[in-house]
């Protein structure tokens, strides 16, 4: 019975090395950040990535609105997180962002980039929502302009705390921008809600398109959320999630 143990225990220890050193050998996954089209603190604002050695970000400002989408025959990246606000894309370029999708291209949005492409409605499919900048009809409703109101102590209670993305989290309070009278895609798996007045009961959800994992964060306006530990662990665990880790 001892030698038994003594077995089960040095066979557990191996897989465990194992796994550990699977683990060390996987390449961290490559992230390009997409920023432009709205103001915000350029210093701060890396440190919402920061702590996660499996993630290694590239950071780039849109000069043209949508140009990295208009040759993806040599793309090298797992995740695409959107913090731009930019509204220009062309056909072509709209293709060849779906195109990325069906290959399973993951993606995560932050804050303001529900406001982005505006006229391209398949855009805010893919987000799992949009922000109106103006009077519109969306599946036969007509909305109103959406609102926003800045320097908001907002209570982020947790929705799902089983799904990957907000599990170890608890309800959290950040100081942030709110939004109210948005289009919600009611097909999304909601994560994160709020009681706010000020702001849509929606913070944050997660969805599938096509091949691809995609999720929604509102929360991120400034500074105050960029060093969050609660904002941060959510950016990190939704980046792994639609990567499919």
């Amino acid at each position: 019975m001892r030698l038994t143990l003594v077995a089960l225990a040095l066979l557990a220890i191996t897989f465990a090395s194992r796994a550990f050193a699977a683990d060390a050998d996987r390449k961290p996954l490559n992230v390009l950040v997409l920023v432009g089209g709205h103001d915000y603190d350029k210093a701060a604002f890396p440190k919402t990535f920061q702590g996660n050695p499996d993630i290694k970000v590239t950071e780039y400002t849109f000069k043209d609105h949508s140009e990295v989408f208009e040759d993806i025959s040599d793309w090298k990246y797992d995740v695409v997180v959107f913090y731009s606000m930019t509204q220009k894309i062309s056909e072509k370029r709209q293709q060849n962002f779906l195109k990325l999708l069906d290959r399973g291209v993951g993606m995560v949005f932050l804050h303001h980039v529900i406001c982005q492409y505006q006229d391209w409605p398949e855009f805010a499919r893919i987000v799992g929502g949009k922000y109106l900048l103006k009077e519109q009809e969306i599946d036969g409703k007509k909305m109103a302009p959406s609102k926003y109101l800045h320097d908001v102590n907002v209570a982020v209670k947790i929705k799902d705390p089983n799904h990957p993305i907000t599990r170890g989290l608890k309800d959290f309070t950040v100081h942030d921008e709110t939004y109210k009278g948005q289009w919600i895609d009611p097909s999304v798996t909601l994560l994160l809600t709020t009681d706010e007045p000020t702001s849509d009961s929606f913070l944050g959800w997660c969805k599938t398109y096509g091949n691809a994992r995609t999720c929604y964060i509102q929360l991120g306006h400034g500074p105050q959320a960029f060093v969050d530990a609660n904002y941060q662990k959510l950016v990190a665990n939704a980046i792994r999630w639609v990567a499919g880790r």
